[in-house]
Order: structure tokens, then C-alpha cells, then sequence
């Protein structure tokens, strides 16, 4: 009586243990579905903190924002009178020898001026007038759209 007990016994477990062991056939996506949308929250947080250049506060305007096809060259006056052109300070005099060896487009490049607010008028206008001297003539200013209240 025994014999037949453990033979059933040990017949019924080897068939357990083949079901078990069994090729899955479908594939589970749930986990590369949550794995992209963190993915894409994580870029949509971060893209906007990757365009940030210089922390100037800006003016506001009602003047309408400008299309532009290409990236322009920024020039930046902190309220101090530091000047940035793009990310890298520089000095007034370094602006015109380094800003004529970064513009493809050479005097037609498209340059813009961007003045913190509490910025010296004279400082932001020294800089325009020796873009001007030096032959850029599409030079414009940046600045905040007016939030109508």
C-alpha cells in the first residue's frame, strides 16, 4: 500500500514540474509602457532648464515675439555690467573680435541683446553702439511679452 501511494506521488509531481517550466508565450509590456512615460516626463521637465542661458530679468513689452528659421547669437548684460556672449562672459573689448569668429553669416548675422532690467541704459546702448561700429546691423533687443492683468 505503500509502494502504490509514493509511485502516484512521485508520477504527479514530475507532471507539476513540467507544467511549471513551461515557455511563456506572451510578452509582458507593462513594464517598458511605465518605463517610457517616466522617461518622457523626466525630458519634458528637463528640456525647458537645457534652453536657459544667462539669469537676467527681463523687461516686459506688448511688442509681438519675432519668427525666427535659425538660432541667433545672444549677448547678455547682467545688472552689474558683466557681458555674456551665449553662456561665456567676456570682456567689451573681447565682444567684437570673438562674436566676428562665431558668426557664420558674418555682418548679416542676426544678434541679440539681451539687458537685465535693473541693467545701467548706457551700458546696454555702449554695447549695441559697437555692434553697430563694427558692421552688425541686425541687432535686436529681448525682452518679456507684458502679462495683461
Amino acid at each position: 500500500m505503500a509502494m502504490s501511494v509514493g509511485n502516484s506521488g512521485v508520477s504527479g509531481g514530475r507532471r507539476r514540474r513540467a507544467r511549471r517550466h513551461a515557455p511563456m508565450s506572451e510578452i509582458n509590456v507593462t513594464p517598458f509602457v511605465d518605463v517610457m512615460l517616466v522617461l518622457l516626463i523626466i525630458f519634458m521637465v528637463a528640456a525647458p532648464l537645457l534652453t536657459v542661458g544667462v539669469p537676467i530679468d527681463l523687461p516686459e513689452t506688448q511688442a509681438k515675439q519675432l519668427n525666427s528659421e535659425t538660432q541667433p547669437i545672444s549677448i547678455s548684460v547682467r545688472e552689474g555690467g558683466q557681458i555674456f556672449l551665449q553662456e561665456t562672459e567676456i570682456t567689451q573689448q573681447e565682444l567684437i573680435p570673438k562674436l566676428q569668429a562665431i558668426a557664420e553669416n558674418g555682418y548679416e548675422e542676426r544678434l541679440y541683446v539681451r539687458g537685465d532690467k535693473a541693467t545701467d541704459y548706457g551700458t546696454v546702448m555702449r554695447i549695441m553702439g559697437a555692434l553697430n561700429q563694427a558692421g552688425y546691423k541686425k541687432i535686436g533687443l529681448v525682452t518679456l511679452q507684458e502679462q495683461t492683468k
